[in-house]
């Protein structure tokens, strides 16, 4: 599932105690994040033991489930179970435990006994947090441990201490004190005829993730109108070659993905991270796509080292994961580690957007619908009015690191890249 993964919560056991497991077969089902996946057996036999129930919170690594190989001789001991159910194998996530180390003075595990996961230190430490309080934070996890859901609801809540003096902690630069705790929002009056929908689990991570962005970054947005008449002569001339070779449609995305990745490369303060007063230059670039789900939902599969591959494998990605975000098939990894993010508003029709930062990340764009307008071409022989293919480039970024002229020059750079697309090139 990827080192980025601290802990997974419990959806849905597929099997119950004293059903039979064949090897690969799905077993349970859990929830990272924005992704759900299974967990398939790697043993084939009888589920002895469930250890977690539906909706636990699991810590990354932990057995969360006992089966006994039919016919073959015990080879771990046994927890909880009658001699006749003695385990031989211990289902567990394919994930490595995260070795986040947990720098802060401030924030850590070793002065309490209280188990704390990376991700919820994590969280801590970005929100101001002290210890103190976190200790004071009601758990709903396993022996009472805080889960993310629990420390952003604290959060969400004006982190208010159940403890009656307050205290005002000494400065940390890896330590952001907020200001003042949020507003709560208004009341709503409801009228006969109102239909009350309770937000699905994706949509609520969606909602406060956007909140969390917002409150995070101060967001500035710069705009660029790009002549794309060349670059979508050339895609209507090679689509149909490519997609009877490939089998694979070829869209804008690819196309979209590489002129970013080019200008990243131009611009490398883009692909960076902020961690305190500490800013963090990414080497890989990862390319986020939002993609947008028959539910309504949205969700960003990530293309790993994108800078390593030429068009075709953009395209080929670019479906792939756009065909299994729509299916539900994404693993949790591939929604990890993206270091910038591109949203495609023109597929809706859409001229612009002013769209939000995927945090942590400190920049996204947005792609315009490709639209025919009249325009002014300059040529040898003069001015002259023509048809031409144009769109929207809208550039969302973080203030706190991107000044405007850095920010400007980015989007600017893209549109070039499109403008001065070689119509000549194969693919």
């Amino acid at each position: 599932m990827g080192e980025s993964i601290a802990e997974a919560t419990i959806i849905s056991w597929l099997k119950n105690e004293g059903d039979s497991i064949e090897v690969d077969e799905a077993v349970l089902e859990i929830a990272t994040d924005k992704v759900d996946s299974e967990v398939p057996s790697m043993e084939a036999g009888i589920l002895t033991k469930k250890l977690f129930n539906e909706g636990d919170v699991v810590k990354v690594g932990e057995p969360i489930a006992l089966i006994t190989a039919v016919g073959s001789a015990p080879s771990v001991a046994p927890v909880e179970a009658t001699p006749k159910e003695i385990p031989t194998a211990i289902i567990e996530n394919t994930i490595s435990v995260a070795k986040q180390a947990v720098t802060s003075p401030s924030l850590s595990n070793g002065e309490t006994n209280r188990f704390y996961s990376p991700l919820v230190m994590n969280i801590a430490r970005t929100e101001g947090i002290s210890m103190q309080q976190l200790e004071n934070i009601p758990g709903t996890g396993k022996e009472g441990r805080v889960t993310k859901r629990d420390i952003l609801s604290y959060v969400k809540n004006g982190g208010a201490s159940s403890t009656t003096s307050t205290t005002v902690p000494a400065p940390n630069p890896q330590v952001s004190v907020p200001v003042s705790a949020p507003k709560e929002a208004p009341a709503i009056n409801l009228n006969p005829g109102d239909e009350i929908i309770e937000m699905d689990r994706m949509r609520k991570l969606i909602a406060d993730h956007m909140v969390m962005s917002k409150s995070t970054s101060p967001h500035v947005t710069s705009f660029v109108e790009a002549d794309v008449t060349n670059l979508v002569n050339w895609r209507n001339k090679i689509k149909g070659g490519f997609k009877e070779r490939e089998g694979e449609n070829f869209t804008f995305t690819p196309i979209f993905i590489e002129a970013i990745v080019k200008a990243i490369k131009d611009f490398p303060m883009i692909n960076i991270s902020v961690s305190g007063d500490n800013i963090i230059k990414h080497k890989n670039i990862n390319i986020g796509m939002a993609a947008a789900l028959p539910s309504g939902n949205l969700i960003v599969p990530v293309i790993k080292n994108a800078d390593f591959m030429n068009l075709t494998g953009l395209a080929k990605t670019v479906n792939d994961l756009a065909r299994r975000a729509r299916s539900n098939k994404l693993k949790p990894d591939e929604i990890q580690g993206g270091t910038y993010t591109v949203t495609n508003v023109g597929t809706f029709g859409n001229l612009l957007g002013t769209p939000i930062i995927n945090q942590p990340q400190v920049a996204i764009m947005a792609m315009g619908a490709i639209v025919k307008k009249p325009a002014v071409i300059e040529t040898e022989h003069g001015d002259l009015i023509g048809i031409r293919h144009k769109m929207f480039l809208s550039h969302s970024y973080d203030h706190r690191v991107v000044d405007g002229a850095l920010g400007g020059m980015f989007v600017r750079r893209v549109a070039d890249y499109l403008e001065q697309w070689d119509d000549t090139q194969e693919v």
